[in-house]
C-alpha cells in the first residue's frame, strides 16, 4: 500500500510489542494521536498510556477510533484480527510497522542496522553513543536501552538510527543514508524462500544506502554480500583484510580488545560480556568515524553502552544463583550468549532453558540447537515451541531439539512452565547462572524460576 501524505491519528494492533510501541512512543512525540490494543497488559502499555496513548487491552473492532487515519500491523498479526479487518472495511490505511517507520523517518539521514544476529545491540550502541557524542538522534530499538531508559526517542538532529528487520524483507522499505550488516545467515527461509533470495535481499539493502556501506569482515553471509556490491565499504572484524580490526579480545568478563583503523590502535573495555560484544562495537564504531566523529571520543562513546532488556538481563540472584534472560533465538545467538555467560561464571554452571520459537525454524534447526546448547550450557530445559505466527504443525514440539542431544542425561523437554522452573531450581547450586533463551514470552517464566528458586533455599 502506498504511504499516505498525512496521518492523523493512529492506531497500533499490538502495541505492547517492544518494536511497535517504541514506534508509537515516537508518533507521539511528533503530536500524533496514538490508539491501540494489546492481548495483554505490559510495562510498555503502562509506560505509553502516561504518554497519552488510549490503549484497549483484547481485540475488538470497537478499539478503531472514529477517527483514524492509519491503523499499524506486524508481521505477527492474524488475518482475522477485527481491528485489521474493521480498517480494510473502512478504507484506512494499513501500514505494515516498517511502512509507519518510513513515514516517520522522511527527511532524516537514517542509520539502518540489519543483519540476522546483533541487531538491537547494535543499534542501542550507535544510540547510546550518538546521544554521548552530543548529537541529539532520533532513534528506535528492538528493546529499551540501558542509561537511555527507552526503546525510542526523538531527538532534534537529522540522524534517526533504526533496527531494520530484514525478516519479512521489509528493510528494503527505508530511504538508508548509512547501512551497517551484522552478519547473514539462512534464516526466515518461510518469507525468502532459500538462503540465495536472503543474500540478494541484503545486497539491495546494502546498494541502497546513499553515503556509507558498513559490513562484517568475518560473516561468510556478509562477506559474499560485500563482494557483490561493486562499490566501497568499510569493513569490521577480527579478519586481517577488516578497515576496523578488532584484536587481542579478552573476554573473561566485560570484554576488553583492541581496534586498529587508519593506522592506530585504540583500546578499550566495555560494560558488557561476550567476544560478539567487542564486534558489534567496531561495527557501531565504523559507522561513527565514518559519520565524520572523532574516532577516540567515538569508541569511548560506544563503550559507555550499558546493554539492552531482554540481552543477557539479570532479574535476580536466589540463593547464589543468577537468573538471566535472553531474546536469543538462532543457533548462533544462543552460542554467543552462552559464551558470553561462560566468560563471566567463573566456577558455576550454566543451565539454559529454551523456548524453540516457531515451528518451521524448529524443524529445520533442532540438530543446530541442540549442538549449542549442549556444547556450551550445563544442563538444558526444553519448552513447548512458542509459535508466533504459525499455526501448530504435527509432530514439531521441544522434544525436537531434546531429542537431538548426544548427551540424554543433559537435557529434559518439559511442557509445563512450573514444572520446568521447579526442575531448573532444584538443578541449580550457588554460583550457577539459569538463562531464559528465546524471543517469544519466555522471559515471563522469570518470575516462576524466582519463587521456585526461593522455595528451594527455604526448604
Amino acid at each position: 500500500m502506498p504511504l499516505p501524505a498525512t496521518i492523523g491519528t493512529v492506531h497500533f494492533v499490538g502495541i505492547g510489542g517492544s518494536g511497535m510501541s517504541g514506534l508509537a512512543r515516537l508518533f507521539l512525540a511528533a503530536g500524533h494521536r496514538v490508539t491501540g490494543s494489546d492481548r495483554a497488559d505490559s510495562e510498555y502499555v503502562h509506560e505509553l498510556r502516561a504518554l497519552g496513548a488510549r490503549i484497549a487491552i483484547g481485540h475488538d473492532a470497537a478499539n478503531l477510533p472514529a477517527d483514524a487515519s492509519a491503523l499499524v500491523y506486524t508481521g505477527a498479526l492474524w488475518a482475522d484480527n477485527a481491528e485489521y479487518l474493521a480498517a480494510i472495511s473502512r478504507g484506512i490505511p494499513v501500514l505494515h510497522r516498517s511502512q509507519a517507520l518510513a513515514w516517520l523517518t522522511r527527511g532524516h539521514r537514517v542509520v539502518a542496522v540489519a543483519g540476522a544476529h546483533g541487531k538491537t545491540t547494535t543499534t542501542g550502541m550507535l544510540a547510546t553513543a550518538l546521544v554521548g557524542l552530543g548529537a541529539d538522534p532520533s532513534f528506535v530499538s528492538g528493546g529499551v536501552v540501558a542509561g537511555l531508559e527507552t526503546n525510542a526517542a526523538a531527538g532534534g538532529s537529522d540522524l534517526f538510527v533504526i533496527e531494520a528487520d530484514e525478516s519479512d524483507g521489509s528493510f528494503l522499505l527505508y530511504d538508508a543514508a548509512v547501512a551497517l550488516i551484522t552478519n547473514v545467515d539462512d534464516d526466515h527461509l518461510d518469507h525468502y524462500g532459500s538462503y540465495e533470495a536472503v543474500e540478494a535481499a541484503f545486497v539491495e539493502f546494502a546498494r541502497r544506502a546513499r553515503d556509507l556501506v558498513v559490513i562484517s569482515s568475518d560473516d561468510p553471509g556478509a562477506v559474499s554480500v560485500g563482494a557483490r556490491l561493486g562499490g566501497p565499504v568499510v569493513t569490521f572484524g577480527e579478519s586481517p583484510a577488516a578497515d576496523v580490526r578488532v584484536v587481542d579480545i579478552v573476554a573473561d568478563g566485560p570484554v576488553a580488545f583492541g581496534i586498529e583503523w587508519g593506522g592506530r590502535r585504540l583500546d578499550t573495555r566495555l560494560r558488557v560480556p561476550g567476544r560478539h560484544n567487542a564486534i558489534n562495537a567496531a561495527g557501531a564504531f565504523a559507522v561513527l568515524v565514518g559519520l565524520g566523529f572523532d574516532a577516540d571520543a567515538a569508541l569511548d562513546a560506544v563503550a559507555a553502552f550499558g546493554g539492552t532488556h531482554r540481552r543477557f538481563e539479570l532479574h535476580g540472584t536466589v540463593g547464589g544463583v543468577s537468573v538471566y534472560d535472553d531474546y536469543a533465538h538462532h543457533p548462533a545467538e544462543v552460542r554467543a550468549v552462552l559464551e558470553a555467560a561462560r566468560s563471566v561464571v567463573g566456577g558455576g554452571r550454566i543451565i539454559a532453558i529454551h523456548q524453540p520459537h516457531t515451528y518451521s525454524r524448529t524443524a529445520r534447526l533442532a540438530g543446530e540447537f541442540a549442538e549449542a546448547l549442549e556444547r556450551f550450557a550445563d544442563e538444558t530445559v526444553v519448552l513447548d515451541v512458542f509459535g508466533a505466527r504459525e499455526d501448530p504443525v504435527p509432530g514439531v514440539t521441544g522434544a525436537l531439539v531434546s531429542e537431538k542431544f548426544r548427551d540424554g542425561a543433559r537435557v529434559r523437554f518439559i511442557s509445563d512452565w512450573q514444572e520446568a522452573a521447579d526442575y531448573a531450581a532444584r538443578l541449580a547450586r550457588p554460583g550457577d547462572f539459569v538463562i531464559t533463551l528465546g524471543c517469544g514470552d519466555v522471559n515471563l517464566i522469570v518470575p516462576q524460576l524466582l519463587d521456585s528458586l526461593t522455595a528451594q533455599t527455604v526448604s
